[in-house]
């Protein structure tokens, strides 16, 4: 049996999700603002009204607070929901290590390599059929260190399969979504959320789910944030208002799988993964009210910023989210976007700058083409550029930017995303061995000419 959502404003303050656009793809209530406290129930009654924790908890519920910050942090980073569920969380036997789990990889790695060369990767080959989405991370690269909660573990996944009796929860980090091919299903102990190619998802840190496919097959990226938590950035001299608005993210309503049966739970704790056996699903929370969850972002519901009189603008503008770091100003990662929108700089070399950079730059493509390259980054494909390696246009586009008619040009069609970070990323073994890594990347810069004249 499956809990619905209570469509009650006094209690959920839910709307109804843009139509899916997508047979297959259900339409979803949310409820909406970022890290906002948010308040729901799939049975009426089952929230306690008054108290956290009372003597009986609603329906014979068990009462269950999910911490996801230190009791005393400040206020405005705490983050914790309290749960009320058909059985608390302690239900399971001990967990064991599987170490034949292989693919996913934390900080720091055992092996793999920190290089300044410029690299680049298309788009994973499919797996086999039966393939979950468990099965099919792969990591790309990661930095900092997992038992110090810092860096980030940035991969790859690939899904022919619905996890059907086992689920998930990684303890290590928070985990974004960032979808090429195929919508998912994410569900949750606090409830559903679909993301669709063009939105991006946030599993928070310790939370129970599992991923169902709505297509026969799923592709994309995976950021593992084990940093400070994922926030909006500050707005500073741009004001009240720009880049994502915190009304735009949606988080789900309750929702709650009644299943007794025999199901395995693998988590994701110290750079290992471990499982152990419940005799019910874990998805069985009936209401809940924090800020501690799960949410989701349409990307087209973000408003870039731009230079309107001349020079390309810093991509620290195009900021989503970060994760800030020991060092006012250099996060432990920023999730950045670069979407639709007016180009109109004045003599201006439109496209990014050559340049190199204190941080490294992780870049995907989620449709279209990248604007500082004309060909070989593809959708679905990948690209890092490390600390201070030089990067910038290939030799095409930069002959195209410095003879184009600089008329104002509206960037449409392409979704290039970046993961930025202040540490230098250590690339995999099996990511510098892939048969989808292009060996001649260095190539997209050769034919430079010397354009010199004293």
């Amino acid at each position: 049996m499956s809990g619905a959502a209570v469509n009650d404003p006094a209690v959920n303050d839910a709307a109804p999700d843009r139509p899916s656009g997508a047979a297959g793809v259900p339409r979803l209530n949310y409820l909406h603002g970022f890290a906002g406290h948010h308040q729901t129930e799939a049975e009426p009654g089952a929230l306690p009204r008054r108290q956290n924790s009372p003597q009986h908890a609603p329906l014979g519920l068990y009462a269950e607070q999910h911490s996801g910050s230190a009791f005393t942090e400040p206020r405005e980073s705490t983050r914790r929901t309290w749960s009320y569920r058909i059985r608390p969380s302690v239900t399971h036997t001990a967990f064991r290590e599987r170490p034949e789990q292989v693919g996913w990889e934390s900080a720091p790695l055992r092996g793999g390599v920190t290089s300044p060369n410029r690299l680049r990767w298309n788009p994973p080959p499919a797996p086999a059929a039966g393939v979950d989405f468990l099965d099919g991370v792969r990591t790309y690269a990661t930095c900092g260190d997992v038992s110090q909660r810092t860096g980030v573990g940035i991969h790859w996944y690939t899904a022919t399969a619905s996890m059907t009796d086992r689920y998930m929860v990684d303890a290590d980090g928070e985990l974004l979504v960032v979808p090429h091919q195929g919508p998912l299903l994410l569900l949750t102990e606090f409830g559903r959320l679909v993301v669709t190619p063009g939105e991006f998802a946030v599993i928070c840190r310790g939370v129970r789910f599992r991923v169902e496919l709505l297509a026969d097959a799923a592709s994309g990226y995976l950021l593992e944030n084990y940093g400070a938590t994922l926030t909006l950035p500050e707005l500073g001299p741009i004001g009240a208002n720009g880049l994502a608005d915190a009304r735009h993210f949606r988080y789900p309503t309750a929702w709650y799988e009644d299943r007794e049966e025999p199901v395995e739970l693998w988590q994701r704790f110290g750079g290992r993964w471990w499982s152990t056996e419940l005799d019910h699903s874990p998805l069985d929370v009936v209401a809940w009210h924090g800020n501690h969850a799960a949410y989701v972002f349409d990307l087209d519901d973000f408003c870039p910023l731009n230079t309107a009189l001349w020079d390309h603008p810093d991509p620290s503008v195009f900021t989503v989210l970060t994760s800030p770091g020991p060092v006012a100003g250099q996060a432990n990662v920023d999730f950045a976007v670069f979407g639709d929108r007016w180009v109109v700089a004045e003599d201006t070399y439109r496209p990014p700058h050559f340049h190199r950079n204190q941080m490294s730059e992780f870049m995907g493509l989620v449709r279209g083409s990248h604007d500082s390259k004309a060909e070989g980054f593809v959708p679905g494909g990948a690209s890092l550029h490390n600390q201070w390696s030089a990067h910038g246009a290939d030799r095409e586009t930069f002959d195209l930017a410095t003879g184009a008619d600089l008329r104002p040009q509206k960037l449409t069609g392409s979704l290039p995303f970046m993961f930025e970070t202040r540490l230098a990323l250590a690339v995999t073994d099996s990511a510098m061995t892939a048969g989808h890594r292009q060996p001649d990347y260095d190539s997209s810069w050769t034919g430079i000419e010397r354009r010199f004249r004293p």
